[in-house]
């Protein structure tokens, strides 16, 4: 995917300041917030949110939900 955007032309269509994202190439560090409009304006956000969803479980029966939530949790041990 090629997309022709000018440091300024992303700046303007995200609402993020041209200064920020001189500084994200620069260092690497950028809020969540302007990460997060920076992919609805690079039209990313919905993938990104479908890749952070975790397995659906599906269930056939009630006992079934009982079952896997009634399953025993690992605790650990503490070392001394």
């Amino acid at each position: 995917m090629k997309l022709d955007f000018t440091q300024k032309g992303l700046a303007s269509r995200s609402g993020v300041p041209l200064a920020t994202l001189g500084k994200f190439e620069q260092q690497g560090n950028l809020s969540l917030e302007s990460f997060l409009k920076l992919m609805m304006a690079l039209d990313l956000l919905a993938p990104l949110v479908k890749a952070t969803e975790g397995p659906q479980e599906s269930f056939s029966s009630i006992d079934e939900v009982i079952a896997s939530e009634s399953a025993p949790v690992r605790k650990r041990v503490r070392r001394s």
